[in-house]
């Protein structure tokens, strides 16, 4: 076998190795230095053609001519970018923002700091004010550097063309395109002012961080105006839209604070800042960022997203959220903030329940406080107030109580047995078995005492009496807009409804009976800067639903609940109309009413489930303990300059008819009153408890909690007053029969 030949030896191959690679070497260089050669050979005669094109664009009407069909600014669209919609309190303070996908405040030129401009016009294009759309010096003498450096260091694009490639052609490139963009350059520049075309481009470019426009970059990053910007500011932003994310000042703050100063340099080499003053500038190392959240921040989350929702409605969610809408609403902040204290002032431990407060003026139903406060909890991932549904229990024999009088029962002469009340109509149906808060029972009573010492039993009767049926109509016809089973326990608050529902139906009685749907938006200013008036926004929507008489007898029994029902704990001092609420194992805890000038609705509960609050700084909740305290501290704020006023006299009063009861009432007054009590509890789940009866023994007495700490600041000014709802003319008189 013949043995392979010997190896070379390792000297020699490891020097033709290398000679071979630099060959190798050598050829790349040449070929590279090849394509750089061609590659600023085709540059040159590109930049010289178009320049070549531009001019003749510029001069020649035929060529002109020739690009007409592409070069029309009327034919062509603006891409839409997207615009902040921003909403306001019924004062002009800012509510909150509802942000567009990318941020962006179009603000006009004289709103904008000078130093911004000019510091725009120096770093992107400091002949802006002497070329005609388009520099043909500033494209050469860009050439020339990118011919000279071998790669792009200097564009040559104005500020017009930037502004057209932003607004009306894509980021193709292509020759076609970059002659079409100069062309509408040159159009652009002869149609428009050049500060009409300087302040579209400051609104449209993009400065970083989802922030498109100067108001939005100024907010974003200095969490000011664009007009409150100062020199040094100004050279930070305005270096930021050649590379956005380069430049970032919150990300790379050293590479900003380079572009900044290049900027700087700009301005005093062209004459708008002295050498001393960019001394001066330069010398700033620390940015002094303060990163805003104008789009962030929402001052009143509960009824913010209210108004977001009825505006989604009305337009859709892309044009809420990219539309630019100016939104005023009815919310007054002075009582925003009295409703929150009201309700911290008294629920101020970690582990106490929620409250929610909504208020409305029932002149015109428009909202005047919506808040809620959950202890130990921020956010609004859930509004307590308008998509909470709760069961409002004995609140809920209001609308029983005007069902009875709008069919002519006079709750003064129509007594009931107040005694442990079983229905079954028959073998098939289930057992409804009633009884009172406090076990404790006054035999027969009429309406009007049943209705302040909050009567179960003798409620579930009168629910039979006047029809489940109508019951429901009337609450309707009020105001509840929820689903309504129409069974007999609806008569003591079986039916979950809304704060905001149970308010605007107490606001229908103190209104006269006339419903006024709850107006939370008064007017929308749409992008264009024009009101829109075809959406109705902030015209009352009001209807006389049941006539001035009833709702007069209802407002005067609640009155007597205020003065000496289970309503006592709600009164201020002058006159006032409500009703208790409180359901079963004390889940839910409310108090509704009114004076003649503003309805307010309380709730209190956990907002998690229906838990009950049988140990809330040692007592068991009930609407006439901590719902009627938060009510009652609300007013005396709301109302304190304020006339206090008294109920107008009906110009239609009732006319009392006989009434039909079942075989469990009794029409006759009696003689005696006698209590009677049961030696069992047993109720069905429909049972429903409402506040204790105003007797000595069964009033429940709230422990007196520690003073809260003094305010740091005067209270705000009293609210706007608010007008009593304006008188109707009567009705005509019924027909002679």
């Amino acid at each position: 076998m013949t043995p392979p030949p010997p190896p070379p030896p390792r000297g020699r191959g490891r020097r033709g190795d290398d000679e071979l690679e630099h060959v190798l070497r050598r050829s790349r260089q040449r070929r590279a230095r090849t394509r750089g050669k061609r590659k600023r050979r085709t540059t040159l005669i590109f930049v010289t053609l178009l320049v070549i094109v531009l001019a003749v664009i510029a001069s020649s009407v035929g060529a002109v001519a020739k690009f007409r069909s592409d070069c029309n600014l009327t034919e062509l669209k603006a891409v839409q970018i997207g615009e902040n919609s921003f909403v306001y309190a019924a004062n002009g303070s800012l509510l909150g923002a509802i942000p567009a996908e990318h941020n962006r405040t179009p603000v006009a030129l004289w709103r904008v700091s000078p130093w911004m401009s000019k510091a725009t016009i120096a770093i992107e294009d400091h002949r802006f004010y002497q070329h005609g759309g388009v520099d043909y010096e500033g494209i050469a003498r860009a050439a020339w550097k990118d011919l000279s450096a071998g790669h792009v260091v200097q564009g040559g694009s104005t500020i017009t063309q930037q502004l057209v490639r932003n607004l009306y052609i894509s980021r193709e490139r292509t020759l076609k395109r970059k002659l079409k963009e100069a062309c509408l350059a040159i159009r652009l520049s002869r149609a428009r002012s050049k500060d009409w075309i300087l302040g579209q481009y400051m609104n449209q470019v993009y400065y970083g961080n989802h922030a498109y426009g100067i108001e939005a970059a100024a907010q974003t990053y200095f969490s000011k105006d664009a007009r409150d910007l100062n020199l040094v500011e100004s050279a930070l932003l305005a270096g930021l839209p050649q590379a956005p994310s380069v430049y970032d000042p919150l990300h790379r703050p050293a590479a900003a604070r380079a572009r900044r100063d290049q900027v700087l340099r700009a301005l005093r080499d062209y004459g708008d800042i002295t050498e001393a003053r960019y001394l001066h500038a330069v010398a700033q190392k620390n940015l002094k960022l303060k990163p805003g959240r104008l789009y962030t921040r929402i001052r009143e989350p509960y009824f913010f997203s209210y108004v977001r929702d009825k505006l989604i409605d009305e337009y859709g969610a892309n044009t809420v959220r990219s539309g630019g809408l100016r939104v005023y609403t009815t919310i007054n902040p002075f009582l925003q903030v009295a409703a929150r204290k009201a309700i911290t002032d008294t629920l101020y431990l970690r582990d106490d329940p929620a409250a929610a407060v909504v208020s409305i003026n029932p002149a015109n139903g428009a909202i005047r406080a919506m808040t809620a406060v959950t202890p130990g909890r921020t956010g609004n991932q859930f509004n307590l107030v308008a998509q909470a549904r709760r069961q409002p229990g004995s609140t809920f024999k209001t609308f029983v109580l005007a069902a009875a009088i709008n069919e002519g029962m006079n709750p003064d002469s129509t007594y009931y047995v107040s005694a442990p009340f079983h229905y079954q109509p028959d073998p098939y149906t289930p057992a409804w078995d009633v009884e009172t808060y406090g076990h404790d029972y006054s035999g027969s009573i009429s309406v009007h005492s049943a209705t302040l010492a909050s009567d179960n039993t003798v409620y579930a009767q009168l629910t039979l009496d006047v029809g489940p049926d109508k019951v429901a109509e009337m609450a309707h016809k009020l105001g509840i807009r929820s689903h309504l089973d129409v069974v007999p326990a609806m008569g003591l608050g079986a039916d979950a409804i809304s704060p905001l529902e149970e308010a605007s139906a107490y606001a229908t009685l103190a209104a006269g009976g006339v419903y006024s749907k709850p107006m939370a938006i008064r007017k929308v200013v749409l992008a264009n800067g024009k009101e829109d008036t075809d959406a109705g926004w902030g015209v009352p929507q009001r209807e006389r639903v049941i006539s001035d008489g009833v709702a007069y007898e209802v407002t005067k029994i609640l009155e007597d609940n205020v003065l000496g029902g289970t309503g006592v704990g709600a009164y201020f001092g002058r006159p006032a109309a409500g009703k208790t609420g409180t359901t079963d194992n004390h889940a839910d805890a409310w108090f509704s009413g009114f004076v003649p000038q503003l309805q307010t609705t309380v709730w209190v509960g956990y907002p998690q489930g229906e838990i009950p609050m049988e140990n809330v700084h040692g007592i068991a909740v009930a609407g006439g303990t901590f719902p009627a305290t938060i009510w009652k501290l609300f007013m005396e704020t709301a109302m304190a300059n304020t006339p206090a006023l008294s109920w107008a006299y009906p110009a239609d009063p009732v006319s009392w008819q006989p009434f039909t009861q079942g075989q469990y009432g009794s029409s006759l007054a009696p003689t005696t009153t006698y209590s009677t009590t049961t030696t069992t509890a047993t109720t069905t789940k429909q049972q429903t408890t409402t506040s204790a009866p105003p007797t000595t023994t069964g009033r429940t007495v709230i422990p007196t909690p520690p003073p809260p700490p003094p305010p740091v600041e005067p209270p705000p000014p009293p609210p706007d007053p608010l007008p009593p709802p304006p008188p109707e003319p009567p009705p005509p008189p019924p027909p002679t029969p």
